[in-house]
């Protein structure tokens, strides 16, 4: 196992990436920040933190549950575990950001955006990811990537979060081959 990133590295990289994302929202007024459970909400919430810090607003903060609306429900889900999805904001003609912890083959995204638009019609959807290691199957990229991990089919990556489980505790990113 390598670690790829410690926490401090990654918050250093929320840090910067919620820089950029106040940027190029134009101050994030109209941002709304939605985290895919079960990586991305943690990240989520700590990119929202980070977002205020940067100079934006206090943005709202939702999670997604995709099990629904993943293209392989059906045969790979025969018994699946269903979280709640709980967006606390308006969706329809907001800005939103979608957020996951590990950018791959596309199709959690695809699974995202399909569930966010049962919410409403947001205005513009921005995707941000704590990780891409590339490996697509579906036409997708992020808008916003704290960094990019050259990484085989055969090599698992996971973002651990500390003991407690918590969007506000470290959590490190780590690499294994399977």
């Amino acid at each position: 196992m390598r670690e790829l990133m410690d926490a401090e590295a990654a918050r250093r990289t929320l840090r910067r990436v919620a820089a950029e994302v106040v940027e190029a929202t134009g101050g994030a007024g109209e941002l709304g920040v939605v985290g895919i459970r079960r990586g991305g909400a943690p990240v989520a919430a700590i990119l929202a933190e980070e977002i205020a810090r940067a100079g934006g607003p206090t943005v709202p903060v939702g999670e997604i549950d995709i099990a629904l609306y993943r293209d392989d429900a059906a045969t790979a889900l025969p018994s699946p575990k269903i979280g709640p999805s709980a967006i606390p904001f308006e969706v329809r003609g907001k800005d939103v950001l979608l957020v996951d912890d590990v950018l791959q083959t596309g199709r959690t995204i695809r699974a995202a955006i399909e569930g966010l638009l049962d919410y409403g019609r947001p205005r513009r959807i921005w995707l941000a990811v704590l990780l891409d290691r590339g490996g697509r199957e579906l036409p997708i990229a992020a808008d916003f990537v704290g960094k990019t991990v050259d990484a085989g089919p055969e090599v698992r990556i996971e973002v651990r979060l500390s003991d407690d489980d918590q969007p506000q505790g470290a959590f490190a990113a780590t690499e294994e081959d399977q």
